[in-house]
């Protein structure tokens, strides 16, 4: 007995049915297997010789841009699509039966883009960040906004195709809300535009080195996302500061000193005004042997032991191979003070990195500290008990 007529004597079935039925079962086999095989096909040969091409060329873009993610992501929507177009075939005559598998399918779909979407911009991330002129941008923070507004779009684009509404109607549905939405997500949205004020101002990168006294923030900057920029303290402590903060309050950037080359010294000394006095001709005899009076504009009169001093601390610092004689050198006098004449010195040391800046720094006040008594001067210093006991033994 043939297997129609067997089926069609046991289950009471008409036989033409039972033909439409195999028919449609037929046809649906054909459509899965050349779906997948599509699909298999894509993702052993297709990807692989798109692999080979890209790891010839000398550019990184396309390494992240057809990464393998992003092709095996493609490839997964080429089932979809092809049962899309053909079940019509198949379920010829189910109008309701058809009327739900294609939405399903669009639902489906639709997801599968999205997916396709973050992927491809996470590519874009990625490649962006290994960019040399992109790489200190807070890149994070605008892959997360497209990623978010992707997703969004995606999610109103599946709502109303699964209540068949206009996507512009769920939008205007959604303007009612407006007040809730931007009452929960409020610091996402004034994240999203605090981070594209940062980034297209260029107000802020990943490396930089900022600080804001009044939120204890003093280190490098080591992320920038939507709600938090992350930033690591130099004493190793981690300070999360929110995106639309560095807008709407000041903060300090130290990019400028980091990229110039030099990094500004500006510290003062306190002479005794007690021992600034004239130079004995003896005195300037000497100095000119020892070569500190070079460059040295005499006045034509007798000249000042703090002048002099001057004159051989700013010529000191121009022949230093740690001071950037590209950026100014100054000497000046600041206001006489209770605590004598600060003579502050203005400098730039060649170079920004912290430990070599301090050691230069301080190199060069040992120095001048050690030279200053050679020109009859002294440096204020409040009275100590030594100082005290060594007046009363004096008298």
């Amino acid at each position: 007995m043939a297997p129609d007529i067997w089926i069609a004597d046991t289950f009471g079935i008409d036989s033409d049915s039972i033909n439409t039925i195999t028919h449609k079962l037929i046809v649906l086999a054909i459509v899965l297997l050349v779906a997948f095989g599509v699909d298999l096909f894509c993702r052993k040969v297709v990807i692989r010789v798109i692999h080979r091409v890209t790891s010839a060329t000398a550019t990184r873009w396309d390494d992240y841009l057809l990464s393998d993610k992003i092709l095996r992501n493609a490839c997964s929507l080429i089932p979809p699509i092809i049962i899309y177009f053909f079940i019509p075939i198949v379920l010829e005559g189910c109008v309701t039966a058809l009327s739900y598998v294609l939405k399903l399918l669009q639902i489906y779909i639709i997801v599968l883009i999205i997916r396709l979407l973050c992927s491809f911009l996470e590519g874009l991330y990625r490649a962006g960040s290994e960019e040399e002129g992109l790489r200190h941008h807070p890149l994070r923070g605008l892959y997360q906004m497209f990623k978010l507004i992707a997703i969004g779009i995606g999610v109103i684009i599946g709502i109303s195709t699964l209540l068949d509404k206009n996507p512009i109607t769920i939008l205007t549905g959604l303007g009612a809300s407006a007040a809730i939405l931007m009452l929960v997500f409020k610091d996402t949205i004034l994240g999203l535009v605090a981070g594209v004020q940062l980034s297209a101002n260029s107000m802020l990168h990943d490396g930089d080195w900022i600080t804001i006294p009044s939120r204890n923030v003093n280190g490098i900057v080591k992320e920038v996302t939507l709600t938090t920029v992350k930033v690591q303290n130099y004493d190793n402590t981690i300070v999360t500061v929110p995106p639309y903060a560095l807008v709407s309050e000041s903060f300090q950037n130290w990019r400028g000193m980091q990229q110039s080359g030099g990094r500004r010294v500006m510290r003062s000394l306190n002479i005794d005004m007690n021992t600034i006095r004239f130079c004995t001709p003896e005195e300037m005899e000497r100095y000119e042997e020892l070569g500190w009076l070079e460059g040295f504009t005499r006045t034509g009169h007798a000249e000042v032991n703090l002048h002099v001093f001057r004159n051989y601390v700013e010529r000191y610092l121009a022949s230093h191979p740690d001071v950037n004689t590209a950026m100014m050198i100054m000497i000046r006098q600041l206001q006489p003070t209770a605590n004598g004449l600060p003579v502050e010195l203005y400098f730039f040391t060649d170079g920004t990195e912290w430990k070599a800046y301090e050691y230069t720094q301080a190199a060069i006040f040992d120095h001048v500290i050690a030279m200053i008594n050679e020109f009859g001067l002294k440096i204020f210093q409040s009275p100590t008990g030594d100082d005290i006991t060594r007046s009363i033994y004096r008298q």
